[in-house]
């Protein structure tokens, strides 16, 4: 449809973000007979789509349950999630003969890159007669006795349905901004605090110093604190600490808290230790360690104090090294904060759920306002759980 500022466009449901939720949503409701156009101001659409998964997306995970959801209301998603599961999505892939593979924990990604993705969300609205429109920013938002009148950059624009899903705050370089929060408030809506989740911690004087000195360095640990604990790999970097049990728990962590890693998670580690000096009681206890942990990671271990100087094995009681194993299973350290936005992989809190049905995501105070995917406060857990959140609420929302 043309633009004009004089004479208003109108359509049934007006989408606003096209990323993975918006797409989605304007696929299904055009499949369901509604007249449908998705702006978004960016120039290109699903940009976090396109990097997700190292380029393959991880679009989906097969383990999804409310469980794997923060929430200030810990229920919202069930339904949401019930009536379109990973399945679901795995059957719409079939349909458009995308192929697929499972990593670990039940991650699935795509054979073919993550374009793949895109392409069919892009072929899904126009199928279904959707309309995109990009590099089209918006300027007012106005309810009407018919439902909204929304000036955009493009011109006016009338619509019954106006559905926001224009994500949270997390990477602005590729253009996120907290666009759904402005519109939430401005009709009333609470919001949840946005802060940022699934992201690297950061550290100052000398953890930082002594987490550089290994950057590159990978092991598999368990993070936990106070609320969630995650057995996965751990990496240093020059800042601090990331990989995938550190993005994990950062989602359940609160500034000015520590983190305890388990170093042996996974290990039986005082009967290995006990095994090791049985058969070679002169050994030292670094080249004990080194089998069952990097050798730069026993090293730093050491010159942080956190082990003892090194002794023989056959110079440790049993005791002894039950207790350091002990230690080395509740190795705290307190990060002094997150890499922050710029590399956040979601957005914690948003649009408070008290104010939307969980079965359509219609808002409760604005009939046929709507909002979905990652601007509403449900943040997933790593591994493909955001962008099922995405297509659920979406399917939701297109079939109310």
């Amino acid at each position: 449809m043309a633009v004009s500022t004089d004479t208003p466009n109108s359509c049934d449901a007006l989408v606003i973000g096209a990323g993975a939720a918006g797409l989605f949503y304007g696929a299904r409701a055009g499949e369901a007979g509604l007249r449908v156009l998705v702006i978004d101001h960016a120039a290109k659409p699903a940009e976090k789509v396109r990097i997700s998964g190292g380029g393959r997306c991880n679009f989906t995970n097969l383990h999804t349950a409310p469980e794997n959801f923060i929430s200030a209301n810990r229920h919202f998603a069930r339904s949401a999630l019930a009536r379109f599961t990973p399945t679901d999505f795995l059957a719409h892939l079939a349909r458009h003969s995308i192929t697929w593979h499972e990593k670990t924990l039940g991650q699935l990604f795509c054979d073919a890159r993550s374009g793949a993705i895109i392409d069919m969300l892009l072929g899904d609205l126009r199928a279904a007669g959707g309309e995109l429109r990009l590099n089209t920013s918006i300027r007012d938002i106005e309810k009407t006795n018919e439902g909204f009148r929304v000036v955009t950059s493009g011109g006016v624009v009338e619509a019954a349905r106006l559905v926001i899903a224009s994500g949270g705050l997390s990477i602005p370089k590729m253009g996120a901004t907290g666009f759904a929060y402005d519109v939430a408030r401005q009709f009333g809506h609470a919001v949840i605090a946005p802060r940022p989740a699934l992201v690297p911690f950061v550290f100052e004087g000398r953890d930082k110093e002594d987490f550089a000195s290994i950057s590159g360095l990978a092991c598999p640990v368990q993070a936990r604190n106070d609320r969630a604990a995650f057995e996965e790999a751990l990496l240093f970097t020059h800042r601090g600490l990331s990989g995938p049990a550190i993005l994990q728990i950062s989602s359940y962590w609160a500034e000015g808290e520590p983190v305890t890693l388990d170093l042996m998670a996974g290990l039986d580690a005082a009967a290995a230790l006990m095994a090791f000096k049985a058969q070679h009681p002169k050994k030292s206890l670094a080249t004990a360690l080194e089998s069952l942990l990097p050798a730069r990671l026993v090293a730093l271990l050491s010159a942080r104090g956190d082990v003892p100087d090194m002794p023989r094995l056959a110079d440790m009681s049993h005791g002894a090294i039950e207790n350091l194993v002990s230690s080395l299973s509740r190795w705290t350290v307190k990060p002094s904060g997150t890499e922050g936005w710029r590399t956040a992989e979601v957005t914690a809190g948003g649009v408070d759920t008290s104010g939307l049905s969980s079965k359509t995501m219609e808002s409760r105070l604005v009939p046929g306002l709507y909002f979905i995917g990652e601007c509403v406060d449900v943040t997933g857990w790593l591994g493909g759980y955001n962008f099922q959140w995405a297509w659920a609420s979406a399917y939701a929302a297109a079939r109310a």
